[in-house]
C-alpha cells in the first residue's frame, strides 16, 4: 500500500505563507488534524482538475498538480494560528483505515 510522505512545514507567524508538497496521483486532498480532534480535509483537487477547499481556508489556500507532474502542492497564505496541524496528504476519499504518512507539522505563532 502506497505511503505518502509531506514535506514543507514550518513554524511561521500569523499572516506569513508555507508551501506543502507530496508525491502522488489521482484524486487527492490535503488533510488536518489537531490533537484530541479529528483529522479533517484541508484541500481536495481531482485527477481531471476540479478543486474544493474548506470554508475556512478559502481564498487562502490553493491545491494543485502541475501538468504533467506527479506532485500534489498546497500553498497557504495568511496562515492564522487555527490553522496550526499536522498536515496530511492522501487520497480523497480517505478513512482512519487507510495507510497515512507521519505528515508534516505546521505552526502559526507569533
Amino acid at each position: 500500500q502506497v505511503q505518502f510522505v509531506e514535506s514543507g512545514g514550518g513554524l511561521v507567524q500569523p499572516g506569513g505563507s508555507l508551501r506543502l508538497s507530496c508525491a502522488a496521483s489521482g484524486n487527492m486532498a490535503w488533510y488536518r488534524q489537531v490533537p484530541g480532534k479529528q483529522r479533517e480535509w484541508v484541500a481536495i483537487i481531482m485527477a481531471a482538475g476540479p478543486t474544493t477547499y474548506r470554508s475556512s481556508v478559502q481564498g487562502r489556500f490553493t491545491i494543485s498538480r502541475p501538468p504533467g507532474s506527479n506532485t500534489v502542492t498546497l500553498q497557504m497564505n495568511n496562515l492564522k494560528p487555527d490553522d496550526t496541524a499536522v498536515y496530511y496528504c492522501n487520497r480523497f476519499p480517505a478513512t482512519a483505515l487507510d495507510n497515512w504518512g507521519q505528515g508534516t507539522q505546521v505552526t502559526v505563532s507569533s
